[in-house]
C-alpha cells in the first residue's frame, strides 16, 4: 500500500536590506526612510534545515509509525479479502457446471458485485490514510510554526529561513544554522506534554461486504 509523506518548506523566506552608513540626505523622507534601512540592517537572522526539523520531531515520527502500522493492518485485511474472494471465484469455475444457467447468472452477478466491494473497500483505506497523512502534515507545520515564533521571540532572531533542496537559498553560514537547536526545543516542549500537540486521526467508513 502506497504511504508517502512528502514535505514541504514550513517557513516562507524574507528578504534582508542592507544600509550603507555614511549616506547623507537632504529631506526628512529619506531620512526616515534611511532610519529604518539601518534596524533592518541589523536584523539578527537564521535559518533551518526544514526536512530535518520534520523528520526528528518527536510529534512526527511517533504519528508516523502509527500510520505505517496503520497501513501494514489495512493491507494485511485486505490481501485476506482478497484471497477468500479467489477462492470462491476459484470454486465458482469448479462447480459452475453443475448449475443451471440461472443459478450461474445469479452467482456470476454475486461475484461482480463482491469485487466491486472488494474495490471500493480498497480505496476507502486508501483514502482514510491520505487523510491521516495530510492532517498530521497539518499538525506538524501548525506546531513548528507557533515553536519558530517562540523561539525567535526568546533568542532575538528576527527572521528564520527555511532551507530546503532547490529552494531559493542556495547558501547560508554554519554560522546562523539553528537546525538542531530548533530540534531539541520542539521535542523537549513535545515530550513535556504529548498530549497537548496531538490529535486524532480522521477515520474514514471502511466497511465493505464480504
Amino acid at each position: 500500500m502506497k504511504k508517502g509523506l512528502k514535505f514541504i518548506g514550513v517557513l516562507g523566506l524574507a528578504t534582508v536590506l542592507f544600509y550603507s552608513c555614511g549616506q547623507k540626505t537632504e529631506s526628512g523622507s529619506m531620512a526616515s526612510s534611511s532610519e529604518e534601512r539601518v534596524a533592518a540592517g541589523d536584523m539578527k537572522v537564521a535559518f533551518v534545515y526544514t526536512d530535518s526539523v520534520i523528520n526528528k520531531y518527536d510529534l512526527f515520527k511517533k504519528k508516523s509509525e502509527e500510520i505505517t502500522e496503520k497501513g501494514k493492518k489495512f493491507d494485511a485485511d485486505l490481501q485476506s479479502r482478497a484471497r477468500g474472494f479467489e477462492q470462491e471465484v476459484a470454486l465458482f469455475q469448479q462447480t459452475g457446471g453443475n448449475m443451471t444457467q440461472n443459478q450461474i447468472r445469479a452467482k456470476q452477478d454475486e461475484l461482480m458485485q463482491k469485487e466491486q466491494n472488494l474495490l471500493s473497500y480498497r480505496n476507502n483505506l486508501m483514502q482514510e490514510l491520505s487523510t491521516d497523512e495530510s492532517k498530521l502534515l497539518n499538525d506538524v507545520y501548525e506546531q513548528v510554526q507557533l515553536f519558530m515564533k517562540d523561539y525567535a521571540k526568546e533568542n532575538g532572531i528576527d527572521i528564520i529561513l527555511s532551507h530546503t533542496r532547490g529552494g531559493a537559498m542556495w547558501y547560508a553560514t554554519d554560522a546562523i544554522d539553528v537546525t538542531q537547536s530548533v530540534i531539541d526545543g520542539l521535542n523537549k516542549k513535545y515530550n513535556a506534554n504529548p498530549a497537548g500537540a496531538t490529535t486524532q486521526p480522521a477515520a474514514a467508513d471502511t466497511t465493505a461486504k464480504k
